[in-house]
């Protein structure tokens, strides 16, 4: 291929790929017109209504401001009463044209404020539902993080932003349409002139939206950190440490190091823009009074009336100014457009679901591990290590080891928050994939080490382990009950209806142990629960308090299989099976006396632990 060849090819993908990026203005204006639509019609069409208003009135205006002054002159010159009322009339009717005109402009104004606010809270409902379809590893991808928060951060003012748009470019259509018109009555060249002059303009207007948009890309991850640290300097849950650490001064630099450099970039650009956007307008001005200057020679040479003259001012000077509008929409349109795909990137990105379908088990047979491994999505490292174990209905498992050996992991398989990369897990003979997610998971009831402390009221805490019967008042008495929470539940002022945290009015703070029997309560409000697991849930507890609460759930949860992580021996011994982790392996498994007689690394840790307490 000749070297000239191969210059027209580049020339050619170049002008494709131009041409593709200006078409993509409206690549995503049907989904946004769709979303405003179903968000309210009648918002929709009252701006579809007052935007064609918008668009004819001025040219209209400008034509009879034109009648005025021709009228004026001519009842100046003749006199006569008739010719006077005429130009009082003309100047009447443009008044009653600039009030609907105002009528038109304030209604617009009105329903877009309004449908902003709607979409708004639209457009959140389905950041918020796609997020409920998530999985935990997604939460935990810093990557798709990021997108989730740039969704969030704009994306809910741009579909509203883009159909605006969309409409006063339609709007500014008929205004150009009409001016040009009226324009080509005194020369084809001041409508080229009037064209020509805001090109520079758009031109810079999309270069900055880009790189307004790659910027906003770019800093997530920095903006977030910012986030961070704020809510580290002003959340109380942070504001012990932070303290008695000395810590305030180092997140505060942190914080002003982060806002510089984001800063940094935001001056750079608005600099940038600005001088840019100095220089291009002076070509805009240039070119108006050119044009007036033109104007005006015409009508010292009489070629046209004084009337004439100051329409053909008027609308080359709001038709300069409607067109860099129609320039500047489209450069804003193609900056929504990057926002929305990035939204939309975010709403269509495919999220594998479970097709799980079994409701109800093959045979009696409990939970069962064969040879399960996992490794995190990013990490070729095994978590877990052919793990095989077996626990039967009514039986209490306790899972001991260091930090790190892959307990709460192996929690996390159990309850379907990860699905194993081999190997299999079933329960009563089913596959946990093959389980309906919602039947699997009111089977089971689950208490984490860092459960959440809800900023509700105590009931509403007690209530949020069966979502479904959240206001029964009934069985938070017997939840509470359960899980020995109800004593100093029945001391509170408003008992159930107290409101626990500090984020609003009359809160209550309960201590470490007091909120870790709520949430052991939480789980005993999952009454059909045949499956409970508890992740350390007694750690802020003393060992006679621990001793005491396992002793009494034992009792409860008869016919329940549990599965207890703890670090305490004392509680751990009372399991019917004990299995042992290191490195993601079972090392040892077997009841508190086998393990005992066996002398391996449990009798070592319960003889460690034992002596602590001599």
């Amino acid at each position: 291929m000749t070297k000239k060849k191969k210059n027209e090819l580049k020339k050619s993908k170049s002008f494709k790929k131009a041409l593709s990026e200006s078409l993509s203005i409206f690549r995503y204006g049907i989904k946004a017109l769709e979303l405003v639509w179903t968000t309210s019609k009648v918002l929709t069409l009252a701006i579809a209504l007052f935007t064609l208003m918008g668009g004819l009135l001025p040219a209209a205006i400008a034509y009879v401001g034109k009648l005025i002054v021709d009228a004026v002159v001519l009842a100046s010159q003749s006199g006569l009463l008739g010719d006077r009322n005429l130009a009082l009339s003309y100047v009447g009717f443009e008044a009653i044209l600039i009030v609907i005109l105002a009528a038109a402009q304030k209604g617009l104004n009105v329903s877009q404020s309004l449908l902003r606010v709607l979409l708004g809270q639209r457009v959140n409902v389905l950041i918020l539902e796609k997020a409920l379809t998530l999985n935990l590893e997604n939460f935990e991808d810093p990557e798709f993080y990021d997108k989730m928060s740039q969704a969030r951060s704009q994306a809910s003012s741009r579909p509203l932003s883009l159909i605006s748009r969309i409409f006063g470019l339609g709007q500014s259509a008929l205004t150009l349409l009409t001016f040009s018109g009226l324009l080509l009555n005194f020369s084809v060249w001041a409508v080229i002139v009037l064209v020509l002059a805001a090109v520079p303009s758009f031109i810079a207007e999309t270069k900055f939206s880009e790189h307004a948009f790659r910027l906003f890309r770019w800093r997530s991850p920095e903006t977030r950190q910012q986030n961070y640290l704020e809510m580290l300097l002003t959340r109380e849950d942070y504001a012990k440490e932070v303290q008695l650490y000395q810590l305030g001064g180092m997140l505060l630099q942190r914080y002003r190091d982060v806002f510089d450099r984001l800063y940094e970039e935001d001056r750079n650009l608005t600099i940038k823009k600005g001088f840019w956007g100095y220089l291009l307008g002076l070509l805009s001005t240039s070119a108006f009074y050119a044009a007036y200057a033109w104007i005006v020679m015409e009508a010292i040479a009489g070629k046209i009336s004084l009337g004439e003259m100051t329409m053909y001012l008027v609308v080359f000077r709001q038709g300069q100014s409607t067109f860099a509008s129609v320039l500047t929409s489209i450069g804003g349109m193609y900056e929504d457009n990057l926002y929305l795909a990035n939204l939309y990137e975010f709403l269509e990105r495919p999220i594998p679901q479970s097709q799980g379908r079994i409701t109800i088990g093959i045979e009696h047979d409990g939970i069962r591990f064969e040879n399960v491994s996992f490794c995190y999505p990013e990490s070729r490292e095994p978590v877990l290590k052919d793990i095989s174990l077996h626990l039967k209905h009514g039986e209490k498992l306790a899972i001991v080891g260091e930090n790190g050996s892959g307990k709460t992991t192996l929690i996390k398989l159990l309850t379907r928050l990860y699905i194993p990369s081999s190997g299999r897990i079933l329960l009563d003979g089913i596959d946990l994939n093959d389980w309906d997610i919602d039947i699997l998971r009111k089977r089971i009831g689950v208490i984490f080490q860092n459960f959440v402390q809800y900023q509700f009221t105590v009931g509403e805490n007690v209530g949020v382990g069966d979502v479904e019967q959240i206001d029964d008042d009934q069985k938070w008495e017997v939840a509470t009950e359960k899980g020995m929470a109800k004593p100093f539940i029945n001391n509170m002022p408003l008992k159930f209806g107290t409101q626990l945290g500090k984020w609003f009015k009359g809160g209550q703070e309960l201590s470490g142990g007091q909120w870790q029997k709520i949430a052991l309560s939480r789980a005993f409000m999952r009454s059909q629960a045949d499956i409970l697991v508890l992740d350390e849930p007694t750690a802020a507890m003393d060992a006679e308090a621990e001793m005491s609460i396992f002793n009494h759930f034992r009792s409860l949860t008869q016919d329940q299989m549990v599965v207890l992580i703890s670090h305490r021996f004392s509680t751990v011994r009372m399991a019917d099976k004990i299995i042992v982790m290191a490195d993601g392996k079972i090392i040892e498994q077997g009841s508190h006396e086998q393990l005992l007689a066996a002398d391996g690394r449990y009798a070592h840790l319960f003889t460690l632990q034992a002596a602590g307490y001599k």
